[in-house]
């Protein structure tokens, strides 16, 4: 019989079989691209900070849900009742949120020890 090792070994997906590890996915974090609010605060001098704009560029439920790290359904109806800050031009409006309130807020609310909702 021919010994097989892990790594040559495939799922039936065709992805091989992962080795076993003793570190947890989040020590493993790797990407620099990762969503976490140092991510978005920049080196921290006023020409190149990104938060010296007051709004930032506006955006959709769906990437504000992303800065924040939930999904839109918590936004909307865990986030924007505990005031996160938005627009909405009409009653029945799209809700538009700029970048750097959302920013700010949550730094706001981690400074204050988190949400009370």
């Amino acid at each position: 019989m021919s010994s097989i090792r892990n790594s040559d070994l495939l799922r039936k997906s065709g992805f091989p079989i992962p080795s076993k590890s003793k570190h947890s996915l989040a020590s493993d974090a790797s990407d620099p691209k990762q969503s976490y609010l140092g991510h978005y605060l920049g080196s921290g001098d006023a020409e190149s900070d990104p938060l010296t704009e007051p709004l930032g560029p506006p955006l959709d439920i769906r990437e504000a849900a992303r800065i924040i790290g939930c999904s839109s359904w918590t936004v909307r109806n865990r986030y924007l009742p505990a005031g996160l800050p938005h627009h909405r031009a009409t009653p029945n409006g799209k809700l538009i949120f700029y970048r750097n309130q959302i920013i700010r807020w949550l730094l706001r609310k981690q400074q204050k020890g988190g949400m009370a909702v």
